[in-house]
């Protein structure tokens, strides 16, 4: 749908004045509104319109059928239509039916026309999230299939993550931070019978514990102030599909009880109800702690570490597995050269040798950033020592030993000294933190030679010294080199 389009919204109800109520209201709020007088209706509409409908409103009961039967054909028609059912007849019975059935959420008549036009909003913005996660999923199974890496340890983990994908089973993810636990999570959800379906995450770490109950479980209207309206949490809308949560070690002791519950009886009660709801959810979690000395002096329950490592899957730090970081690296520069539009097709055999000798304390991530880093400095085709920070290329043998090598066929002697010295340009300048005037100290060089020297290399912009500074108070040099080679 193009964003200028409308967002198409179906009304189901049997009311002609609440019909045309709710016409009038959402045209006004700009949505293509199209309202029928029942169910029978509304399944023919669903079937004929020529795009889904993103947001369906219905009543639960009508004459010729029920809501049931409308939120069944939408969902036929598009897993990412989402349903909103209203009736007069507010039970909790049947609020918790039409979410199993796949409702997005239930609301009682009568009801304030802001509540339902937020609810909508609300239900196209998780629509736009499924209908991009399924357009993602699509491209990946285009795609070849996640390679972790060439290592024996990286194979392993693949054939595990291949064995027990099917699984319902809960997975404990444990390895130093940057490893990569999160991609073997969504790789165990895509590889599932369950890759249709949500694949939620949510950082255990991050949010205050009174905020992350309501995140995880959900809350009906009025639970605490600011509840305007009901809300699902993690655990409902991931309903058939997978919640991923990291940093489960940072989980607070009193939602550490609620989760083993919900492992256990597969239920959940959202803040303020008095009612559980059962969900069909596969529960992945990850943690850079380890877990059992956390057990021992009582900061996590013993319980729910048994529940959580059914089955582990412990990832390796990168430094131990330095032949996966050439492949890695390779496919980091291609993906950062294709988002940027810039012609970096290589790593240069120098530059490869720093990389693979570096320890890469923070694993995975940390490669990921050097090669996005060497990316935007790169000024040809292939990223060389120059590009990478100091304390990544400090690791080769010497800064240009391949330089001082003639070649059989000869050089471009000008060329060759050219690239030396631009990559000693931009070292000096990385550790002068961008400021001119130490960066010529470091070079042995004065400063008007300096400027020069910037300018000729196109790492001074329109060579009028933009991005750099002469004091302390320096910008830094990426984001002047960055403006250079747009």
């Amino acid at each position: 749908m193009s964003p200028k389009e409308p967002n198409r919204l179906l009304v189901v109800d049997d009311e002609p004045g609440l019909r045309q109520m709710l016409h009038i209201l959402f045209s006004r709020q700009g949505y293509d509104v199209v309202c029928v007088s029942g169910c029978q209706a509304a399944c023919e509409a669903i079937v004929s319109s020529p795009q889904p409908f993103p947001v369906i409103i219905t009543d639960l009961l009508m004459p010729d059928g029920s809501g049931i039967e409308v939120l069944r054909a939408a969902k036929k028609r598009q897993l990412a239509t989402e349903v909103i059912v209203m009736t007069a007849h507010s039970t909790i019975d049947a609020a918790v039916d039409t979410m199993r059935q796949g409702a997005y959420d239930f609301i009682g008549k009568p009801f304030e026309p802001s509540e339902l036009s937020a609810l909508i909003v609300k239900a196209l913005e998780k629509g736009c999230l499924v209908a991009e996660n399924n357009r993602l999923r699509a491209r990946v199974k285009q795609e070849s299939p996640p390679i972790f890496g060439r290592s024996l340890a990286m194979q392993k983990i693949a054939d595990l993550v291949g064995k027990v994908a099917n699984s319902r089973t809960t997975v404990l993810i444990t390895g130093e931070s940057g490893t990569g636990k999160e991609r073997v999570a969504r790789a165990l959800h895509d590889q599932s019978d369950r890759c249709e379906k949500p694949f939620l995450v949510i950082n255990c770490g991050a949010l205050p514990e009174h905020l992350m109950e309501s995140e995880l479980f959900g809350y009906e209207k009025g639970a605490f102030t600011g509840a305007t309206s009901r809300r699902g949490g993690i655990f409902r809308d991931a309903h058939g599909g997978t919640v991923f949560l990291d940093e489960v070690g940072e989980l607070p002791a009193s939602l550490q009880v609620k989760l083993l519950r919900v492992l256990q009886e597969r239920k959940v009660r959202p803040v303020g109800g008095s009612y559980e709801e059962p969900v069909d959810v596969r529960v992945l979690a990850a943690t850079n702690r380890v877990l059992e000395d956390d057990v021992r002096v009582g900061k996590f329950r013993q319980d729910l570490y048994y529940r959580l490592n059914v089955i582990r899957i412990t990832l390796p730090p990168l430094r131990e597995r330095s032949e996966d970081i050439a492949a890695l690296a390779l496919s980091f520069l291609e993906r950062f050269a294709d988002e940027t539009g810039k012609s970096v097709r290589g790593v240069d055999p120098e530059a490869l040798r720093a990389l693979t000798r570096y320890s890469f304390p923070g694993n995975v991530r940390e490669l990921e950033n050097v090669m996005e880093r060497a990316v935007t400095f790169a000024a040809s085709p292939m990223i060389g020592l120059g590009e990478l920070p100091m304390e990544v290329s400090g690791h080769a043998s010497s800064p240009t030993s391949h330089l001082l090598v003639l070649p059989d066929t000869g050089c471009n002697l000008d060329q060759v000294l050219g690239e030396i010295e631009r990559r000693y340009l931009i070292q000096a300048l990385e550790r002068a933190g961008g400021v001119r005037k130490r960066a010529a100290h470091l070079l042995q060089v004065t400063f008007r030679s300096l400027r020069y020297r910037l300018a000729k290399h196109g790492l001074d912009p329109d060579g009028d010294l933009t991005g750099f500074t002469d004091d302390e108070g320096a910008t830094d040099i990426l984001v002047a080199t960055t403006a250079s080679q747009k």
